[in-house]
């Protein structure tokens, strides 16, 4: 049996007014140091999207999560930020925001597979 890992993850929401604190989740972004895993996953409710927020075109939203991914894979078209290490791409991506994208306040974890407990974590608080 594999030994576990420590991993740390934030939930991504989507804030459509930020004066109002209203929002819901739409993704997920997990970090482990040792296996030098860093992803994120999302899908953003198109019904709570215009239900919340009707004059945000998802498109837009989607766009600027895919240069987040772009950053978690440190891809060079991910700009400066994407050839930081990959802690510090994390630190970047959960940093407290006052805009549309936000993240939570990073948690914890111990787990033998990153991927699988990203997907887990999606499942539970996103989908």
């Amino acid at each position: 049996m594999q030994d576990k890992v420590t991993f740390e993850y934030a939930i991504i929401r989507i804030v459509p007014k930020v004066e109002r604190e209203e929002f819901f989740n739409i993704g997920v972004i997990l970090f482990s140091k040792r296996k030098k895993f860093l992803d994120i996953k999302y899908h953003i409710n198109p019904d709570k999207l215009k239900a919340l927020a009707p004059d945000l075109e998802i498109d837009f939203l989607n766009n600027y999560l895919k240069s987040w991914k772009l950053i978690c894979d440190g891809k060079s078209t991910g700009g400066k930020i994407a050839e930081f290490e990959i802690s510090d791409r994390f630190r970047w991506l959960a940093a407290c925001r006052s805009t549309i994208i936000q993240s939570s306040k990073t948690h914890p974890g111990m787990c033998n597979d990153p991927e699988k407990e990203m997907n887990a974590i999606f499942e539970e608080f996103i989908l």
